[in-house]
């Protein structure tokens, strides 16, 4: 299924995020199936980078850790293509990980493993605008935008008019993980709703439980979790098991 397929299918769409080489090296091979089997509408790699600006103390651990087991871009493409799943597929990351790997080069290989969009949170929409588009335009590469509180009407409608897939909702100015409640965002996702968007809306951060997924599907097309999926793998000693289980109960 092509991403933009599944918001016309489903408005409570779940998208999981996961840390390449997270617990172990090979994981990815593991997790990627088991969350197709259970049900996940997107997946969300997340390519483990050094000094994350956005991530928590959970996904700062679970890079640090994949980092010690020896991921690299390379082997996050690697994995991908020998693990052929139909759920549509997305990378998290910054930059200067691109750079160094080069943009067209990236964008490439993301095309060639499948792979729908990439969310770069320290990419200008400015810088993206005016130099890279084509290049993401030439492999179907989507760039998914992020809006937080803080992001002026103007701005929105600006990411609103350049999206051509979903536009990822922060829930809140802190990183990742934080002890905070999704629902404490509820006057700016209203705001944000009301605006009528044209793209499809995705809430992150803070959302841990089931009745969090209902809260923000309230309000938009679906909710992205990582770091409560994350403290599940770290604490499972049978990985398929725990994501059929974690799963079923944010579904419930």
């Amino acid at each position: 299924m092509k991403l933009n397929e599944v918001f016309g299918a489903n408005q409570r769409v779940l998208n999981i995020y996961i840390s390449a080489g997270y617990p172990k090296l090979e994981s990815l091979g593991t997790i990627l199936p088991a969350l197709e089997a259970s049900g996940v509408d997107i997946i969300e790699i997340g390519i483990p980078y050094s000094d994350p600006i956005a991530d928590g103390p959970t996904i700062q651990r679970s890079n640090s850790i994949a980092l010690e087991n020896g991921i690299t871009v390379d082997t996050i493409f690697d994995q991908i293509s020998a693990c052929p799943v139909k759920t549509p597929l997305i990378l998290m990351g910054y930059f200067n990980t691109v750079l160094q790997f080069g943009v067209e080069a990236f964008c490439k290989r993301c095309h060639d493993v499948g792979v729908s969009g990439v969310i770069l949170p320290d990419l200008p929409l400015d810088l993206y605008l005016n130099r890279y588009v084509p290049i993401f335009k030439k492999y179907a590469l989507h760039n998914i935008c992020l809006i937080t509180p803080e992001t002026s009407e103007e701005r929105i409608r600006q990411i609103d008019l350049h999206s051509s897939s979903f536009i990822y909702a922060v829930s809140s100015s802190s990183t990742t993980g934080k002890n905070k409640s999704v629902k404490d965002a509820a006057d700016y996702l209203q705001r944000i709703q009301s605006m009528q968007l044209s793209s499809p809306l995705m809430v992150g951060f803070n959302i841990k439980t089931s009745d969090d997924f209902d809260f923000v599907c309230d309000y938009a097309a679906g909710g992205i979790i990582g770091s409560a999926f994350l403290l599940a793998l770290e604490k499972s000693k049978d990985i398929k098991e725990t994501t059929h289980q974690f799963i079923k109960a944010i579904r419930s």
